[in-house]
């Protein structure tokens, strides 16, 4: 138990919104934000599984409720077909509210209609993530390379805890997954676990 709760790579150290979002020199939140506001508080972060977008998500947002955006979350899980969301709950919604959906291509057809119908109706913005494009205007194609993973790794390792994970560990749990950080992360816990326990 105690091992488990000191693995860098535990869920509380890398669970979205525990580590910063990695953008390139070029981009940041602001210029995001910047974006987004320019297209009516409407658009889509577009990406492969594990590649970023929720932890892009939660970068994002307390820069939104600086911008004075009051900010409504829904996450969906795999399968989830409806929006929990009630008539009454939506009727508060105005022009300040920013709805994000975080897996929105988890939504029916008929759910997404109504979700954007109701935020067009209540002059609400909308920002999703997606694996696919869904007709928003595309602000950020999230995508990650072996060296990015190294660099996510190298923040959660402590000087000793690199004596237990290597940059080749990194490279072949990544090459593991294709590409999908998430499930490499996973991989590096397991391993991470495995060779303590072997030291103890």
């Amino acid at each position: 138990m105690h091992r488990a709760a000191a693995n860098p790579f535990a869920t509380r150290f890398t669970r979205p919104g525990a580590l910063p979002y990695l953008f390139p020199p070029a981009a940041d939140a602001e210029q995001l934000l910047a974006q987004l506001e320019a297209h009516g508080w409407w658009g889509q972060i577009v990406g492969p599984h594990g590649t970023g977008k929720s932890t892009l998500l939660h970068a994002l947002a307390p820069a939104l409720s600086a911008h004075g955006r009051s900010v409504t979350w829904f996450t969906q899980s795999s399968g989830e077909r409806q929006l929990r969301v009630s008539a009454e709950e939506a009727a508060a919604w105005n022009a300040a509210t920013q709805v994000i959906i975080d897996g929105y291509e988890q939504l029916s057809w008929w759910s997404r209609q109504r979700i954007k119908r109701i935020c067009r109706q209540r002059q609400a913005g909308l920002l999703i993530t997606t694996h696919a494009d869904m007709g928003l205007p595309t602000l950020w194609t999230t995508a990650f390379d072996e060296a990015m993973a190294w660099q996510v790794v190298e923040r959660l390792l402590s000087t000793e805890q690199r004596e237990v994970i290597r940059p080749a560990d990194v490279s072949r749990c990544y090459q593991q997954h294709a590409g999908n950080l998430r499930e490499t992360l996973f991989a590096l816990f397991d391993l991470y676990e495995m060779r303590q326990a072997s030291q103890s």
